[in-house]
């Protein structure tokens, strides 16, 4: 397909206004900074706040109003239908296992993640190899969440017993004298194989939080604790524990709202089939993929009101931060 210059006018056009406009509006907040501090407060919060705010309705608060009212109607989005698309929820079964695995999720992976980014950042901490050993377990964090399922396909990968198996977790069963298993289509097996993807991508953000922590203890405090005769139990349970315990929670909110909203896992290695699927994922395949946007919308408003205790939870947890520093 050959390039037109005269095809492409219009949007170039377009372009330069959109580049011109945002130039004019830099100028303009600039002459504005300037201004005498009388005039330019109630100018320079409009300008500052004004786009913010914008983005906010059109990004944030239109959809979910607009996904809302759809939760009341039915698949095509033109019937009233009240609480129908709720009940739904709880009368079918395929979706009481949908709300059950994403309740494991949100048990075992953020209570996981953060416990073993706990226990590595205590291990390590001032080590010879601090430095590669942290550098190694956050290595997964720079990998997308669709990257890191793509990498476990191949873990848990399957081939007949009558050939060279290239998934990892089959060629070791197969070492062991074993045989090949299925493991992303055995029930309830497969999801907590995909919880553990999750675990691998976390455990290193909630390693490289703690172990920032555990490095704000005072060094006085750790010493006067060995010269009093405490072991390394000791330490850590009346010493580390106490004084990350902030950072703890922090970490185990972060995780839990991104456990809660996991999509890309589940798609990328099992399209949510074999009852593995989680709300966001059976959100998007019923609104998008069956049609069914009244249901569809009514789980994404189900999956908001989970969130938002803990982005509560967590609002309440910085205010008080700031209130004692």
């Amino acid at each position: 397909m050959e390039f037109s210059f005269l095809n492409e006018l219009p949007k170039l056009v377009w372009m330069l206004i959109g580049i011109v406009v945002f130039l004019g509006v830099i100028g303009l907040m600039l002459v504005l900074l300037d201004a005498p501090r009388s005039k330019r407060d109630r100018w320079q919060a409009a300008f500052f706040l004004g786009p913010a705010v914008l983005l906010l309705l059109g990004g944030l608060v239109y959809p979910v109003v607009r996904t809302t009212v759809l939760s009341f109607y039915d698949r095509s989005g033109d019937t009233f239908v009240g609480l129908a698309n709720y009940l739904w929820m709880f009368q079918r079964p395929e979706i009481l296992q949908v709300l059950l695995n994403t309740l494991l999720w949100v048990l075992f992976a953020p209570a996981l993640a953060t416990a073993i980014g706990l226990l590595y950042a205590v291990l390590i901490d001032r080590s010879r190899f601090e430095s590669l050993a942290k550098s190694l377990v956050f290595m997964p964090m720079a990998i997308s969440f669709v990257g890191a399922s793509i990498i476990w396909r191949f873990v848990y990968a399957y081939r007949p017993a009558d050939q060279d198996q290239y998934g990892l977790l089959n060629q070791i069963v197969v070492w062991f004298g074993g045989e090949p298993r299925l493991w992303l289509l055995e029930q309830p097996l497969n999801t907590f194989l995909l919880i553990l993807v999750l675990i691998w991508v976390q455990a290193g953000f909630a390693m490289v939080v703690l172990s920032a922590a555990i490095k704000a203890i005072p060094t006085e405090t750790v010493e006067a604790a060995r010269i009093d005769g405490a072991g390394a139990w000791q330490l850590f349970s009346r010493i580390t524990l106490p004084s990350v315990w902030p950072t703890l929670l922090v970490v185990l909110i972060t995780i839990s709202v991104q456990t809660l909203k996991v999509f890309d896992i589940v798609r990328t290695m099992t399209g949510g089939n074999y009852g593995t699927s989680v709300i966001a994922n059976e959100m998007y395949s019923q609104a998008f993929s069956q049609g069914q946007v009244g249901q569809g919308s009514a789980l994404a408003v189900f999956l908001f009101v989970l969130v938002i205790p803990l982005v509560v939870l967590q609002i309440r947890r910085n205010r008080k931060a700031r209130e004692l520093a």
